[in-house]
């Protein structure tokens, strides 16, 4: 058999590579001519970095760059130089969990510190960009990222900054720009400005006031309105554009980014479709398959895209708990790995949890093969 896992990381436990050689380690135990292939898996949120960089052999990189809040950290990125790749997580610049809880307004943060790390991407050769826009600090609209990449707006790089922008020059923006993709992993499809915009909906979890949460909406709509005509948009807005505090947008209009469903995007960057096409299992999974599952969540993207590709294929899930799956999942069938009762710190622990997952597997193959 040649079987394929992809497996998402069990957060807190195993990595997505982890996970995947436990499941391996399964399958040759009972089935040792089977031919098995891991590839890592995430959906666009925190780890789509690291599974595209492992699955593509690239380097991971740290610097130094600008905080949500005006300072310094260290943040992480990607590069695989041959293929002029960078993959990038927004968080790692201007995630919330940057920000204490007791200094969060998005009045007094910034994408600066995004702006920057495509910059020092550009400079070691990237032209293309994947980017996870998940868990932001933020609600500028991209005004500090686009100002870290030449744009001048002026006013400064922070949400409060909003309110002063009445022109916008693009003489001094990097030139390579105009040679770059940019693929962004965006799962909503907030509008940017009004009742299910990016500063109604996800204002208040990053530190707005229902005060703020209107005043930056108004700002934002005129911003949005004097980019569209600056930039000659047909469109001024559109669904996803909410994303990250208006990031969303500040891509798609000023860098001509792509806003792309997270798992498709990285099952893209991954190359894993040929391997589908001739596969007769794929093993795919995550911590928790419940009902969310079929909503944009890695493993039921894996399993989709099999089915699409290879209807004859048997799709199979994993996780550490199981619970309220839906058909629409595009699993055949889904496990649980917990073998006996234990507490979810137990379960937790790498070696605990590589074992359940080897021994479940195991039995699936097991299954599998006297039933073929």
């Amino acid at each position: 058999m040649k079987i394929i896992v992809a497996i998402d990381s069990l957060k807190g436990s195993l990595t997505s590579l982890e996970a995947g050689a436990a499941a391996r380690d399964g399958i040759l135990s009972t089935s040792p001519k089977s031919t098995v292939k891991i590839f890592p898996l995430a959906d666009g949120g925190e780890g789509t970095c690291r599974a595209i960089i492992a699955g593509l052999g690239g380097e991971l990189k740290s610097v130094e760059v600008t905080d949500p809040l005006g300072g310094k950290v260290l943040a992480e990125f990607g590069e695989v130089l041959d293929k002029k790749l960078a993959v990038i997580e927004m968080a790692n610049a201007a995630g919330l969990p940057l920000v204490s809880e007791n200094l969060r307004n998005p009045l007094n943060t910034t994408t600066y510190g995004v702006g920057e790390l495509i910059k020092i991407a550009i400079a070691d050769g990237c032209r293309d960009f994947i980017i996870g826009i998940g868990g932001s600090a933020t609600n500028d609209c991209g005004l500090g990222m686009l100002t870290a990449l030449g744009y001048n707006f002026n006013s400064g790089i922070f949400g409060r900054d909003l309110e002063k922008i009445s022109a916008i020059d693009d003489s001094n923006i990097l030139p390579e720009l105009k040679d770059c993709k940019f693929r962004i992993a965006c799962d909503v499809t907030n509008p940017l400005t009004g009742e299910n915009g990016c500063s109604a909906i996800y204002g208040p979890q990053k530190g707005a006031t229902p005060e703020i949460v209107q005043t930056m909406d108004g700002w934002i709509e005129h911003f949005g309105e004097l980019s569209a005509k600056f930039l000659k948009l047909e469109k001024k807005s559109v669904p996803g554009d909410g994303a990250a505090g208006g990031l969303g947008f500040a891509f798609r209009a000023y860098l001509r980014g792509e806003l792309l469903p997270g798992v498709d995007l990285v099952l893209d960057a991954l190359n894993i479709a040929e391997e589908l096409k001739s596969a007769d299992v794929v093993i795919t999974g995550e911590g928790r398959l419940d009902s969310q599952t079929a909503q944009g969540k890695a493993p039921s993207g894996v399993a989709k895209l099999a089915k699409k590709l290879n209807p004859k294929i048997l799709t199979v899930g994993i996780g550490g708990s199981v619970a309220d799956i839906s058909d629409d999942a595009g699993l055949d069938a889904a496990f649980a790995i917990l073998r006996e009762p234990m507490t979810l710190a137990d379960a937790m622990k790498k070696n605990t949890a590589s074992k359940n997952i080897s021994e479940t597997v195991k039995q699936i193959i097991k299954l599998i093969e006297r039933t073929a």
